[in-house]
């Protein structure tokens, strides 16, 4: 490999700090204007590629972002590695545990939502390739399977944010649909790994599909089993954060050479490392919420402004097919997501829910599209309609969920909460004893077996940790024989370990119980509570309550203070 000379290194260093200083500024002005950051990224690309720079200046872009040479290879290094680590970060949200406790909901949405869109999908192409965009070359069934894929695949980082900013990730439904996106990625990217090798090196299809299941199979139970073991030695033995997260990216890194060897696509062994790390107890919040900070700080903005660096998204936009993927993944998703959801068991509001949430592919759709199009799979159009797919499924995702779920405010803190459910001073040593204390005051109130209140609430804890951040944890279950909600509330002034993203001990616990049948309260009691602690003086005047009486007075009034505002 030759060397980087002085003209190379300068234009390699000012190519990435012009690349990563524009994403952050507009994916900074994107966020202001109430849209998700990736967009602003995607046009900080758009600004200096091809499609703009290359055109007002097209000697100066190319001196800042050469296509060949020593720098456009360390270029091109950087976003391989982005494009890792953001696939590493990803498999990390996974909680494999979650996924057999979520039972046949899970197993029906995950599944459908990814083998719908793959088989409609597939076989739309199938019947007419050129019209989807299958380059001369190509043939129809790679392509076939790839636009199948490129339907069904979610981005779970994207959903897990979307539903952190609108307070539902710690929801029974935000749950469930972060268990579903993992079972329909981890199907859509294991047949994008096999389509992308099967057949190199003299291969079959059925020997790469042996290998990939085979790697596959290895990495979910020794592994998981390696890691849940290394963790703790990691953490007890190196310094902190520095060890632990130095072994998180060698793992990373690891995984994806050693899929690359054998035949894998490199990011697919990013992806499952991250899931046997996510997936142990000893990988701590405050751990995954560094590296998620890293990647979408410094590597991720890198990755999606070198999207516009590739290709000219004003030659190559054709108005008519980016309709048509627009169209036809939307109601691919949203309506197979959707109906697999109604045959698991959901109703309601949470069925259209769970396919609009699903329905996003952020930089994941954007990878996949990138990787096809390297890969001679599709044509340039084809995957600026996926690009163009990506950020809208990505751009109306919330305001949709906002709606959909805030449609039926029928319950709130003002009329469930009094003085006979808050308990000051809590005496609890861990975030078990705690929730057994308020679960006993929570089941009196509702003429419930405590046990049976106690047990739920606990399952559910085990399942994703409750805590919010701040100081402050929601433990709570839906009760299949419960009439109406009930919140308990507590402070422990000392702090009880809960798992939370910051690491913080908790002071306030708000318990609640909430009726199966009635998914909607549940998300808007935990949203209010999410909206109203995040005032640090009330959490500091709450915990500090001496009685019930004056508990509930603080939060009564910081409540009307709150809705006199909005």
């Amino acid at each position: 490999m030759g060397e980087l000379n002085s003209s190379e290194l300068t234009s390699f260093f000012m190519g990435l700090a012009v690349l990563l200083g524009s994403a952050h500024v507009l994916g900074e002005v994107a966020r202001r204007l109430g849209q998700p950051v990736v967009i602003g990224e995607m046009v900080a690309g758009l600004i200096l590629g091809p499609s703009l720079l290359g055109w007002l200046a097209p000697d100066f872009q190319q001196w800042l972002f050469p296509h060949q040479g020593p720098a456009a290879t360390a270029i091109d290094a950087v976003v391989i590695l982005g494009v890792a680590l953001l696939l590493l970060v990803a498999g990390m949200e996974v909680d494999l545990s979650t996924v057999w406790r979520q039972g046949t909901t899970a197993l029906s949405v995950g599944l459908g939502g990814a083998l719908i869109p793959l088989a409609v999908g597939g076989a739309v192409a199938w019947l007419a390739p050129e019209w989807w965009g299958m380059p001369p070359s190509g043939s129809p069934g790679p392509f076939a399977v790839f636009f199948g894929v490129a339907m069904a695949v979610s981005a779970l980082p994207v959903i897990a944010k979307i539903l952190l900013d609108l307070d539902l990730l710690k929801t029974d439904f935000g749950m469930l649909t972060l268990v579903a996106a993992t079972l329909t990625n981890l199907v859509a990217w294991l047949v994008f790994s096999v389509l992308l090798r099967a057949g190199e090196e003299g291969h079959s299809i059925a020997y790469t599909v042996a290998l990939t299941l085979g790697f596959v199979a290895l990495v979910l139970t020794v592994g998981r089993w390696l890691a849940d073991r290394l963790l703790p030695w990691v953490q007890a033995h190196l310094v902190w954060p520095g060890g632990v997260l130095g072994f998180v990216l060698v793992a990373g890194l690891g995984g994806a050479a050693i899929t690359e060897a054998i035949g894998i696509h490199a990011i697919f062994g990013a992806f499952l490392a991250g899931i046997a790390l996510g997936d142990s107890p000893h990988l701590r919040e405050h751990t995954r919420h560094i590296v998620y900070r890293f990647v979408e700080g410094i590597l991720a903005p890198i990755f999606v402004a070198a999207i516009g660096l590739e290709v000219s998204f004003v030659t190559n936009f054709h108005l008519g097919l980016v309709l048509r993927v627009l169209i036809l993944g939307t109601i691919l998703k949203v309506l197979g997501c959707s109906f697999a959801a109604r045959l698991g068991g959901l109703r309601g509001i949470e069925v259209w829910g769970i396919g609009w949430a699903m329905n996003a592919r952020g930089e994941l759709g954007i990878v996949l599209g990138l990787i096809a199009w390297q890969a001679e799979v599709i044509r340039e159009r084809l995957f600026v309609a996926l690009v163009i797919l990506a950020l809208v499924s990505t751009a109306v995702t919330g305001p949709i969920l906002t709606r959909l779920l805030r449609r039926q405010r029928i319950w709130s803190l003002a009329t469930l909460l009094d003085s006979r459910g808050c308990v000051t001073d809590l005496d609890a040593s861990d975030d078990a004893s705690a929730i057994r204390k308020l679960g006993m005051v929570a089941a009196q109130r509702a003429g419930l077996d405590a046990d049976e209140v106690m047990a739920a609430v606990l399952e559910r804890e085990r399942m994703m940790g409750t805590g919010l951040g701040h100081g402050v944890a929601v433990p709570h279950a839906r009760l299949e024989n419960l009439r109406i909600p009930v919140v308990v509330l507590g402070t422990a002034p000392h702090g009880v370990e809960f798992e939370s993203f910051d690491g913080e001990p908790v002071r306030l616990i708000f318990l609640i119980l909430t009726p199966q049948s009635d998914p909607a309260s549940q998300i808007q009691i935990l949203r209010e509570i999410a909206q109203l602690t995040h005032n640090a003086s009330l959490r500091e005047e709450a915990v500090a309550a001496q009685s019930p009486t004056s508990l509930l007075a603080s939060l009564r009034v910081a409540g009307a203070l709150q809705k006199s505002t909005s």
